[in-house]
């Protein structure tokens, strides 16, 4: 009675489940899917890891082109002589954030504490006068409350 029922709601919904199992293309011997292009999924795995790789390679060599020094003539508005001027473009390569206290040189891991200044700082060193800070906290604070807390002046009043 059930098998029966499977059959009439696959034929209702369009569904069909495969007669026979489907073998690798690669012939590894092992089964295969729809879903990943009638290949295992060790040899599915393979050739989508192939082609990244493949694109990575061919993005690369785009990469370099840009990395070389631009040269680029520069004009005067006034007298119209050109000057040969030499922009070196350098690829600033970006640091990973440092895991030391900036002071004391302690390791900090998850638990440094970033300031203003731009440093990571271990628990001792996290306050401004701590550590020296350069940021100016108090110009801050005025620009803030300057923005927060405009200027307010009112019509002047006409005396009879």
């Amino acid at each position: 009675m059930a098998q029966e029922s499977w059959k009439k709601e696959a034929e209702e919904t369009g569904v069909h489940t495969p007669e026979a199992p489907i073998l690798c293309v690669n012939n590894c011997g092992f089964f295969g899917s729809r879903m990943t292009e009638n290949m295992c999924s060790k040899c599915y795995r393979d050739t989508v890891k192939a082609k990244t790789v493949a694109t990575v390679v061919e993005k690369k060599p785009l990469a370099s082109l840009s990395s070389t020094p631009l040269v680029t003539e520069v004009t005067d508005g006034g007298s119209g002589s050109v000057a040969d001027g030499k922009q070196v473009m350098e690829e600033d390569t970006p640091k990973p954030p440092s895991n030391r206290c900036l002071s004391c040189r302690k390791k900090v891991g998850l638990t440094g504490f970033k300031c203003r200044c731009g440093g990571t700082f271990c628990s001792m060193h996290r306050y401004a006068d701590s550590h020296k800070c350069t940021f100016d906290y108090k110009q801050v604070g005025r620009e803030q409350i300057a923005k927060q807390n405009p200027l307010v002046k009112a019509d002047k009043i006409t005396k009879i």
